[in-house]
């Protein structure tokens, strides 16, 4: 396994922290834009709030970032602002069965669940993770509509053929 980029170990017993704040430092940040294939992370901050369910571990909180990421269109880097909720569930290692022949239905309102082995579970890897799920792979920049018109790439929501053609000379004249 390799080595995580983001590592913040809470201990389960005798109790978790009822309360903590991450922030990455640089190292971190620069490691996890390698990872997620992004040009930067230029900031990364979580709060997450702890309650024991049994040996079970609920946290919530809510994760920001400032990435900088490159337009699927235009190909330039252009900063984006991540601002998530974060709701998740520490369970035991083996907790979570899942019959490979059932469907499984997630709801949005339902805890992401993380497995942790032994006595602690890492908050800043389950951070990471979020973080990674929260990038848009094809986000667009700032230029990509201008880009497509120089390109000629034509809008796929806009009609074509025949009738939108004649349409769009009526509304020029």
């Amino acid at each position: 396994m390799s080595a995580v980029e983001f590592s913040r170990i809470v201990k389960v017993r005798p109790q978790p922290p009822q309360h903590i704040d991450l922030n990455a430092g640089e190292a971190e940040r620069s490691a996890l834009a390698v990872r997620f294939g992004i040009s930067e992370v230029r900031g990364l901050s979580a709060t997450l709030s702890f309650e024991a369910d049994g040996p079970a571990v609920s946290a919530k909180g809510r994760m920001t970032a400032e990435v900088v990421q490159t337009c699927a269109v235009s190909g330039e880097d252009f900063a984006v602002r991540i601002d998530e909720p974060l709701d998740l569930r520490f369970v035991p290692q083996g907790s979570l069965t899942v019959d490979e022949e059932e469907e499984v239905e997630l709801s949005s309102d339902d805890p992401d669940e993380i497995e942790y082995d032994g006595e602690s579970f890492d908050a800043g890897e389950a951070v990471a993770q979020s973080l990674g799920l929260a990038i848009d792979p094809y986000a667009e920049g700032p230029n990509a509509d201008l880009v497509r018109r120089e390109a000629g790439i034509v809008d796929e929501d806009a009609p074509t053929g025949p009738l939108a053609e004649a349409l769009a000379a009526l509304k020029r004249s």
